[in-house]
């Protein structure tokens, strides 16, 4: 049972190299006294131990770690992220400088041994170049299988440092001492080609695997990187002062200028701007800040300048808990290892076994010829089962099926994302950037009785207001030109109004005609109700009499989505929308691009809740998005997809990146990932086939029957052409077609919209949930790590979503169904987080 002393740390791992690795080291820390639970994540690089500190320590954690041959960082502070990145990079240098020289060594070791073997020196040549593959180039396979070898464990590295160990030294002996085997009449042949492509081969894997892995931490750096170093304080004397961000405390005035990003949670005091949000809600317009109005950290102030009070500060803020969100999703352990190293923990042992039992059985049963029969099988089953078949497996296949989805526009980050992509039957989309284009554009512009006379006027307004919806009018009006306007000014929340060729005019909302007692005609006023019924945003222009003309404005549709959104639903894919957008212009994109389900006003913390809601009822779901305030939900999902024209943070979140931000691409990525899947199980069937008919022929099984034993060259020889029939399976991917919509050139949105069949316009529909929301007070709080424990335990309950904040202690809970009563969420939380007691 959890208690006060309880703490869940995260360390970055060193010296992994295998899953059988991380295995190992996740039983290690197991077993270490005071950890109530540990989990070894391999493709993130990270240990997740949660401990007792009155039992157990860091330093303790990290003595057992070395003591099974690996390292842990524990040294807690704010670089702990950057230092296990700079100890990913340095060891992925390290690797790639030994493969490409492993490669350039081998080359001319495989030209002779295969073409040109008699010639002068010819086994001192090879000798010569393999040395410094095996010893120097290949020594981590040696030293891993000596770690391992202490601890009474092997791994990969076991079986490549003795099957390449012992051709080196078995060809080493046939080289120098020749009459051994010519005076029983057997040929010394060497096998230092075998040692050196072996060693090229597997390294060679061991670089792409790493190239794939990618970094787990710059993601949280660059959310990090959001908030400002510091930030300008008024204080008490109405002086302005800078401070560091840690100094802010609730209740100071912070000033932002134009430009400057919000450094915590607030409420506005004074002044107005517009602020860009677009990285927590993911709308393209700007807010309108004003006085009480809300404003979060992360978000860009635009033009305005304006103090606020900080309301919440640290890890209580929105992008605090986006953070906190992200490290919670991409910590957890990830649901499926490489099989081939899973394998290997039993594959190794079993092979060395196989190969001096063979030795031995030669001995006692062939009389005379016992030691030199025995010592050949014993070499031809260790060759013969190299794990180079095994070892290329995975890789080419990967390699190949990411070049292929990167000439198609689709970037995948690793293996175990296209392992859960071909078994995704739910797509969530979010809407601005990723069904739309994400920016305001004019879709109509309706004049009234040929007033377009004065579009330079209208222009010419929209040129001089700060509002972001002044941009796509003067992104529309692009070629025209500039009148002078006299006695311009904004009227805030309304428009603008400005006098031009002795008349004054207005562009605004239809509020600020009323107030101005402008003439509307019923013509323009029918279009506006038109544009308005279709969730669009209608600007009206006129003079000082009469409006002159409407401007529909919208986030369009992209072009493909609709085509999309069908082949997914074609498949038999559930395809849902979210979005941060109102109810009328969810609905509304929802009925164009025929999705059948989506939600509107929702949060970034929301999109992961919605996400995790799926993944309980037993779907595998796929996010889709663009944004900052997407990035907790695409780390929460079984696959996340990014779209190329978005954030980098949530590309760096995203198992894969759509670079053209096009939908289409995504039936093609989840049926890539079924191609590849099923070649790299293809590659392994064959490898392990290959191993279990080709090792029995080497340790002699058909000699008693018709005089047959395997010369460990032609062991060798099948060690490499199963290598190349692995390959060149992997190859045929290559001309497998993904390609799953052809969309004609020149084909309209609105010829799309034409295809969404009536049905499926009808059965668009929101997605609804009976929320109850209450608060409770939580007593024994006393640090971040007791608010974390709290806010797990109860949100492990289904139905419920909770947010714990320390000052105040308060537990604000969400019910999605019945409530829950009092008592049962104290035995969860008791029984999970400690001795904390919730109160009403």
């Amino acid at each position: 049972m959890a208690n006060k002393n309880t703490v869940q740390e995260t360390f970055p791992v060193l010296g992994m190299s295998c899953a059988s690795c991380a295995a190992r080291i996740d039983k290690t820390l197991n077993h270490q006294p005071g950890v109530s639970k540990a989990a070894v994540n391999y493709a993130s690089g990270m240990a997740t131990v949660e401990y007792d500190r009155s039992q157990c320590s860091p330093e303790a954690l990290q003595q057992a770690v070395q003591s099974a041959g690996y390292d842990l960082l524990i040294q807690q502070d704010k670089d702990i992220l950057e230092e296990a990145e700079q100890a990913h990079d340095k060891k992925y240098r390290a690797l790639k400088f030994r493969t490409t020289w492993a490669i350039i060594l081998s080359v001319p070791i495989v030209i002779i041994g295969m073409f040109f073997m008699n010639m002068p020196y010819a086994n001192l040549i090879m000798w010569v170049l393999s040395t410094p593959i095996v010893f120097w180039l290949g020594r981590s396979f040696f030293v891993s299988a000596w770690k391992q070898l202490k601890h009474g464990s092997a791994n990969m590295d076991t079986l490549v440092a003795n099957s390449t160990g012992i051709a080196y030294l078995f060809s080493l002996f046939n080289m120098f001492f020749p009459d051994f085997w010519l005076s029983r009449g057997i040929h010394p042949h060497v096998y230092f080609e075998a040692a050196s492509v072996i060693i090229a081969f597997i390294l060679l894997g061991r670089l792409l695997e790493e190239k794939a892995k990618g970094n787990t931490s710059s993601a949280i750096k660059k959310l990090m990187g959001l908030q400002p170093k510091t930030v300008n304080i008024i204080t008490s004397s109405g002086e302005q002062k800078e401070i560091s961000i840690e100094q802010i405390r609730p209740g100071d005035t912070i000033l932002v200028k134009p430009g400057e990003r919000i450094a915590v949670d607030g409420i506005v005091t004074e002044g107005t701007s517009y602020v860009d949000e677009s990285m927590l809600s993911g709308e393209p317009v700007a807010v309108a800040k004003h006085k009480d109005t809300k404003v979060f950290a992360g978000t860009i102030n635009q033009k305005g300048s304006f103090r606020f009070r900080a309301e919440k500060v640290g890890t209580d803020t929105l992008l605090a808990k986006i953070i906190h969100m992200v490290q919670d999703a991409q910590g957890s352990k990830a649901p499926v290892q490489q099989l081939v190293d899973k394998i290997a923990a039993i594959f190794v042992p079993v092979i060395i076994g196989i190969a001096v039992l063979s030795f031995v059985a030669w001995m006692l049963l062939d009389g005379e010829s016992g030691f030199t029969h025995g010592l050949l099988a014993l070499v031809a089953v260790l060759i013969i089962a190299c794990p180079c078949a095994l070892g290329l497996a995975t890789p080419t296949a990967i390699m190949v099926g990411i070049g292929k989805g990167a000439e198609r526009g689709i970037l995948i980050k690793d293996a175990e994302s296209l392992e859960i992509a071909k078994k995704i039957d739910t797509v969530v989309l979010d809407k601005t950037g990723t069904v739309t284009e994400g920016k305001p554009v004019v879709s109509e512009l309706i004049w009234n009785n040929g007033a377009d006379s004065a579009q330079s006027i209208f222009y010419s307004l929209e040129k001089l207001s700060e509002h972001p919806l002044a941009e796509a009018i003067v992104g529309y009006f692009k070629d025209s030109w500039f009148t002078e306007i006299e006695d311009f000014d904004s009227i805030t929340g309304k428009g603008v109004k400005g006098r031009a060729q002795g008349k004054t005019y207005y562009a605004g909302n239809r509020k600020l005609l009323e107030e101005k007692g402008i003439a509307v005609s019923q013509s323009l006023a029918d279009e506006a109700a038109r544009l308005t019924a279709e969730a669009q945003t209608v600007i009206w222009f006129s003079d000082e009499e009469n409006a002159l003309a409407i401007a529909g404005i919208t986030d369009r549709i992209k072009e493909t989505s609709i085509v999309a959104v069908k082949e997914l639903r074609s498949a038999g894919i559930n395809v849902y929308m979210l979005t941060g957008d109102n109810e009328a212009t969810a609905k509304e994109i929802s009925r164009k691009a025929g999705i059948p389900h989506y939600k509107a006003g929702v949060l970034p913390q929301d999109k992961a809740a919605f996400v995790s809601q799926l993944q309980k009822e037993g779907k595998k779901v796929a996010m889709v998005g663009d944004g900052i305030n997407d990035s907790a939900a695409l780390a929460q999902a079984d696959l996340s997809i990014a779209m190329g024209g978005g954030s980098d943070i949530a590309m760096d979140v995203a198992k894969m990146t759509i670079i053209s931000s096009d939908l289409t691409k995504i039936p093609e990525a989840l049926k890539l990932s079924k191609l590849t899947v099923r070649t790299i199980r293809q590659n392994l069937f064959w490898a392990f086939i290959y191993n279990l008919i080709g090792i029995p022929i080497a340790a002699g099984v058909l000699y008693p029957i018709n005089g047959f034993l395997l010369n460990p060259m032609i062991a060798g020889a099948a060690m490499a052409f199963s290598s190349v029939s692995v390959v060149s399976n992997s190859l045929r991917l290559k001309r497998k077609k993904i390609q799953e919509t052809n969309i004609p050139a020149g084909t309209s949105v609105a010829e799309q919209e034409e295809s969404v069949t009536k049905q499926e316009k009808e059965e668009v529909k929101p997605i609804t949930e009976k929320i109850m929301k209450k608060e409770f007070k939580v007593e024994g709080m006393t640090c971040n790590h007791c608010r974390m424990h709290v806010e797990k335990a109860l949100n492990s309950i289904d139905g419920v979503k909770a947010t714990v904040t320390l000052d105040p202690p308060v537990a604000t809970v969400e019910f999605s169904g019945e409530e829950k009563p009092l008592k049962e969420l104290q035995e969860v939380v008791t029984e999970n987080a400690g001795d904390y007691t919730l109160k009403e």
